[in-house]
């Protein structure tokens, strides 16, 4: 394997002095020594040699032949997938050729200037229309995300699945990541993490990120309220979305075109506590102050 993967020790040396200037009057500088045992490496390998999903793969196999491949696993690791491998080997493909729209997808057609038939299978997986405009079509997916085109892509879908395929998203994101988990760590012999991604826009920034839609091992939602900020301060509001965090680090590897690189090995995270679905990343409608 040519990346390693072990992290490398950082000499006292090399780590820069806390500037004292940078400190607030009358509130103590934390101890240089123990700011210094915090510094970590993170680590992300992608996956090599991953053949094309298909259909009724074994999906944890082919993972789990990968990773020996280049070099096991170990305690605290994550696997990142991107959703379209966990979609695919759940044959969760529609041909449009076959799809009949509605009323409402045809208008909604014209409106967004998009193939009705498309739309017809958007609604289909959505629970509403959030917003839509020319070339736009935002919907509070079944599964609660709120999302583009409910997640249905036809960008690296295998033409060989119909006629004119689309894909959809996993029928249920967390239940996938839930069995992966399951699967990996017994083939394996060690405990991993697995984290299901797809990209998402975002309101008020252009450009997409990794987004965790399943993930199971770890705490997707890390409830940080209560913990002392580096001057003894508690913190009041905090939460986490590790498992988003993580995800956008993988999609730095993972691409959004032809790069072929859909599972990715992460190391180096230091996380507990008991697991969290990513599910609960997903904020209420009671706590949405944009609905």
């Amino acid at each position: 394997m040519s990346t390693p993967l072990s992290p490398r020790a950082v000499p006292a040396a090399e780590l820069p002095e806390p500037s004292a200037a940078a400190t607030p009057a009358g509130v103590a500088r934390p101890d240089a020594a123990a700011e210094s045992t915090k510094t970590r490496r993170l680590a992300l390998l992608a996956l090599p040699d991953l053949p094309l999903v298909r259909p009724g793969d074994d999906l944890a196999g082919l993972l789990a032949t990968a990773l020996a491949a280049g070099g096991g696993v170990e305690p605290g690791d994550v696997l990142v997938l991107a959703q379209k491998i966990v979609s695919k080997a759940e044959g969760r493909y529609v041909d449009l050729a076959a799809v009949v729209p509605s009323a409402e997808a045809e208008r909604l057609g014209v409106e967004t200037e998009k193939d009705a038939r498309l739309v017809e299978v958007i609604l289909r997986e959505s629970r509403r229309v959030v917003r839509h405009s020319k070339h736009v079509l935002i919907v509070e997916h079944r599964c609660g995300f709120v999302m583009a085109n409910a997640g249905i892509d036809r960008s690296n879908v295998d033409p060989v699945e119909g006629s004119d395929p689309v894909l959809l998203l996993p029928e249920d994101a967390d239940a996938s990541a839930l069995r992966l988990h399951h699967a990996l760590s017994a083939r394996l012999g060690t405990p991993l993490a697995v984290v299901i991604s797809d990209s998402f826009g975002r309101p008020w920034r252009q450009g997409t990120v990794g987004v965790a839609l399943g993930a199971a091992g770890l705490p997707a939602l890390q409830d940080l309220r209560g913990e002392p900020d580096l001057y003894g301060r508690p913190l009041r509001v905090t939460e986490t979305g590790f498992a988003d965090e993580i995800a956008a680090a993988a999609s730095l590897l993972m691409g959004q075109g032809a790069e072929g690189q859909p599972a990715v090995l992460v190391r180096g995270l230091a996380f507990d506590g008991p697991p969290r679905p990513a599910a609960d990343l997903i904020r209420g409608s009671g706590e949405d102050l944009f609905r």
